[in-house]
């Protein structure tokens, strides 16, 4: 999942639209929800590197004749923020996940995902001198709690799964980059899809130098490849471009708290797609999950 809200400020939803914006919700879960699931089936053929750049890279070029014909109203002075956000809020997370998707089940990636409001709330305490309540504090606690679950729990009972860490690192990132966007990208004079296109210009032309500089070329010689392939590129049209459009759809038409709800539906999402794909979901990654999401209803409840 893709997090760096361009938007304008957020209204109250209005009766002529309640249908639109409950069905952007449900289409964004099932967009983010999916992803996991589309990680996972693109490392069938890729490795995680190039499957993490080929997302970034199918978004680069869904976007590009988008910023290229409005190359007049680019703020180019803002540039190493949009490399900033891009590389915390697009790059780094993509490279992240499909390292984790090797190793660990996309329905606890996606369960662990939901940690990314609780980041974002710590670090814009720390660097950012926003404030946390009482009530917001329990819900980090308890959000720590549930993710830890989820990063032990195995199989053979309690261990340290290292790839688990790996999508907290992740979801950090995320928190990073939404505290970032927030102070030097929801000012400009351009509205939230251009935004969106700078940030990916910015780090599309590094993916592709990833992608087409190891052994991708070749590896589209391989049966399954195709398949494998465009799994990859709906992950990056869908979960990291078309997606943030509708994101942004959604706060315009809606008040934050509906959109930010979209955070307890990914995992269910997810969960659901790797059950259905024959992962092994224990019960303390239910626990896990479903003490995280109090934690995070806790935490937006507050803001």
């Amino acid at each position: 999942m893709t997090k760096h809200s361009t938007a304008a400020t957020p209204k109250s939803i209005t009766p002529s639209k309640p249908l639109i914006a409950w069905l952007l919700l449900g289409l964004l879960a099932l967009i983010w929800g999916s992803s996991f699931i589309l990680v996972k089936k693109s490392l069938m053929v890729f490795s995680p590197s190039e499957v993490g750049s080929l997302r970034i890279f199918s978004a680069f070029c869904f976007f590009l004749p988008f910023f290229l014909y409005n190359l007049q109203k680019i703020p180019f002075q803002k540039w190493f923020h949009f490399l900033l956000v891009g590389c915390l809020g697009n790059l780094f997370p993509a490279f992240l996940f499909s390292l984790a998707g090797s190793k660990l089940a996309s329905g606890i990636s996606g369960a662990l995902n939901s940690t990314t409001p609780l980041f974002t709330l710590i670090i814009g305490a720390l660097f950012f001198h926003n404030k946390i309540s009482q009530r917001q504090a329990i819900g980090i606690f308890l959000g720590f709690i549930g993710a830890l679950l989820l990063v032990l729990a195995g199989k053979n009972g309690f261990s340290l799964n290292a790839y688990a860490l790996v999508v907290v690192l992740a979801t950090v990132c995320y928190g990073i980059n939404l505290n970032l966007t927030k102070k030097y990208l929801t000012n400009l004079s351009i509205d939230s899809f251009l935004i969106t296109s700078c940030i990916f210009m910015t780090v599309g032309p590094i993916a592709g130098v990833v992608l087409f500089s190891g052994e991708f070329i070749n590896k589209l010689q391989k049966p399954d490849a195709l398949e494998a392939l465009s799994y990859a590129v709906l992950l990056g049209v869908m979960g990291s471009a078309i997606a943030m459009v509708l994101f942004n759809k959604l706060i315009q038409l809606t008040s934050a708290v509906l959109a930010s709800s979209v955070t307890y539906l990914i995992p269910i999402v997810a969960i659901i797609w790797g059950v259905l794909d024959g992962e092994a979901i224990l019960i303390e990654h239910y626990l896990g999950m479903s003490i995280i999401l109090v934690g995070v209803y806790l935490v937006n409840k507050s803001s």
